[in-house]
C-alpha cells in the first residue's frame, strides 16, 4: 500500500492518523437528509455531541446549512445563528477537535475564531472565492471535496467521460490553491464527494479505485454514511435502516486506505473501522488514550 500520511494538521491540534479516524456529523439544520431537525436546537446539539463523545468520536463536524441534493442554500446569518453557539457550548466542556461543515468563507472565519480546529469545504474552494485565503489565514485544516455543482443542481450531472479522472483532477487543483495561498499540505484532506453528483454506478466506481485518491497522499476522507446508494443496493427507502450497510463501505475504506469516517453512527463505524485495519496490518490496534 502507498505510503501514507502518519496526521493531519489543524488549528491548536495535531490529528494522529496511524489508526482510522471517526468524524461524527452533528447537523444543527431542519433539513439534512437523514437526521434534519433532530440536533436544530443547541441544546440538542450538545447533548448529542456528548453522545458520540462518548463512543469514541475523534472529532465532530458541525454543519448549520444541509448539502443534501436539491437543498435550497441559506443565509450568511442564518448559517452562523446555527452554528457559533454549538461550537462555543463544545468548546466550554471538551477539547475534541471540531470541523465546520461550511462553504462560506465567513462562517468559517468565525466558526474557526470560535474554536473549530478544521474546515469541511463541501465545494473544494469553489463556492466562495475567499475560502483558501481565509483558512491560511486562520491556522484551520483543510477537507476538500468533489462536487460539479452546488447541492440544489448537483444531481443535474452525474454523467462523466472519465469520472475518476475528474474527480482526482479536481481534488488535486483545490489542494494545491490551498497551498499557494498558504495553508499547509499536512493541514490539508481530500474527499470523493460520494453522492455529490454522482450516481450509484460512479458511487461503486469511486469506492473501487479510493486507492487512487491514496496514492495522491493526501490523507482521504470518506463519507458514506446512510447515503442513497446504500439504500439503492439494500432497497431501503429509509436512511436510518442503512447501518450495516454504512459499515460495510467503512470496512472496504479502511482496506483501500481511507483514513478518516465521516459517520452518524459513530460506535459501531469505529467497531468495523478497527477490525479492518488490524485484518489488513495483521496486528491489534492500540488502545485510545
Amino acid at each position: 500500500m502507498t505510503s501514507q500520511a502518519t496526521h493531519l494538521l489543524g488549528k491548536d491540534c495535531r490529528l494522529d492518523l496511524c489508526l482510522p479516524r471517526i468524524m461524527g456529523i452533528l447537523n444543527v439544520t431542519p433539513d439534512s437528509f437523514s437526521d434534519g431537525g433532530r440536533f436544530h436546537a443547541p441544546e440538542e446539539a450538545i447533548v448529542q455531541a456528548r453522545q458520540m463523545i462518548s463512543e469514541g468520536a475523534d472529532l465532530l463536524d458541525i454543519g448549520g446549512e444541509s448539502t443534501r441534493p436539491g437543498a435550497p442554500a441559506v443565509s450568511l446569518q442564518e448559517e452562523l445563528d446555527r452554528v457559533l453557539p454549538v461550537i462555543e457550548a463544545l468548546r466550554r466542556e471538551s477539547d475534541i477537535p471540531v470541523s465546520i461543515d461550511t462553504t462560506k468563507a465567513a462562517v468559517a472565519a468565525a466558526a474557526v475564531a470560535c474554536g473549530a480546529n478544521f474546515i469541511n469545504d463541501v465545494s473544494g474552494l469553489r463556492f466562495d472565492a475567499l475560502m483558501a485565503q481565509t483558512a491560511a489565514a486562520s491556522g484551520a485544516g483543510l477537507f476538500l471535496m468533489h462536487t460539479p455543482g452546488r447541492p440544489e443542481i448537483m444531481q443535474q450531472k452525474t454523467g462523466y467521460a472519465d469520472l475518476l479522472g475528474e474527480v482526482l483532477d479536481f481534488l488535486l487543483q483545490a489542494a494545491e490553491t490551498a497551498v499557494a495561498a498558504g495553508v499547509d499540505r499536512q493541514a490539508i484532506a481530500i474527499d470523493p464527494g460520494i453522492g455529490f453528483g454522482k450516481d450509484t454506478s460512479g458511487n461503486l466506481l469511486l469506492l473501487q479505485r479510493l486507492d487512487r485518491l491514496v496514492a495522491c497522499g493526501y490523507p482521504v476522507l470518506l463519507g458514506t454514511s446512510r447515503k442513497s446508494f446504500i439504500g439503492r443496493i439494500l432497497q431501503q427507502k429509509n436512511p436510518s435502516d442503512r447501518l450495516a450497510g454504512t459499515l460495510a463501505s467503512v470496512a472496504l475504506g479502511v482496506e483501500r486506505g481511507a483514513q478518516i469516517f465521516r459517520v452518524h453512527d459513530v460506535r459501531p463505524a469505529r467497531e468495523a473501522a478497527l477490525v479492518a485495519w488490524a485484518v489488513r496490518e495483521g496486528e491489534l490496534p492500540a488502545a485510545k488514550d
